[in-house]
């Protein structure tokens, strides 16, 4: 039995009464990381950018009988954060932890990174992190924050630095009184939840009441490989 079954049948879902906000949730990580969650009881609150396929997510996750709403808002920008952090809190009441994905890649190598993509890089990667914690801070004493960072087979050297100021702000957290974690996947989503599960699973694990008092970790997690398509497969497709 994998861990996300452990964590949604037996004794009953484990997360039932949280409201946990999941960034990016309409694609990649985001999608396998909220339908987890909605599996393990939570009230899961995808945010993204576009406004079509966040409903489309929240729909699927309603029929499989979570509870699930959408909200459109670009986490780089501090006062969109913000506004989706008072919707949520409008709505549910409460708001219980964020799963924050901070893994956006390069599509250009190091030698020709451009200071526009950098800088793109550094906004969705570690602004959004660093203001996301700022204002938890502020406005929400208790609510946990995890991060999925960049992932462990990106290359190029512009990835270092990201990865570097993620670290550093988990393990200090804990000097503002802060709960946060950092996951490290081994490579990139694949779109495939049963291939992808794992991170899900830690994601999990480090949302459950009885590991509340995990702070100030950096996970690497290993991941199956991703099957190539065989040339027939392809031109079948």
């Amino acid at each position: 039995m994998t861990a996300a079954s452990t964590l949604s049948f037996g004794s009953g879902p484990v997360l039932t009464g949280q409201v946990i906000a999941v960034t990016g949730a309409d694609q990649g990580y985001g999608r396998t990381i909220s339908a987890a969650l909605a599996r393990a009881g939570a009230s899961v609150v995808l945010i993204g950018g576009n406004s079509e396929s966040l409903a489309v997510a929240a729909s699927g996750l309603e029929l499989a009988g979570g509870t699930a709403i959408p909200i459109k808002a670009d986490v780089g920008v501090p006062l969109d954060w913000l506004s989706a952090q008072n919707r949520i809190l409008e709505i549910f009441g409460a708001l219980h932890g964020i799963v924050h994905l901070a893994d956006k890649r390069a599509h250009t190598n190091f030698t020709l990174l451009s200071e526009s993509e950098w800088m793109e890089l550094f906004n969705c990667n570690v602004k959004s992190s660093v203001a996301i914690a700022q204002i938890v801070r502020r406005r929400l004493v208790g609510t946990w924050l995890t991060l999925v960072g960049p992932h462990l087979d990106e290359a190029g050297l512009q990835v270092y630095p990201q990865r570097g100021a993620l670290r550093g702000l988990v393990e200090h957290a804990h000097d503002e009184d802060l709960r946060v974690n950092l996951i490290l996947p081994s490579r990139a989503s694949s779109g495939d939840e049963a291939l992808d599960r794992p991170l899900a699973d830690a994601v999990l694990a480090l949302a459950t009441p009885a590991l509340a008092h995990l702070r100030g970790n950096v996970l690497e997690v290993p991941l199956p490989s991703v099957p190539r398509l065989r040339v027939t497969e392809v031109n079948a497709r």
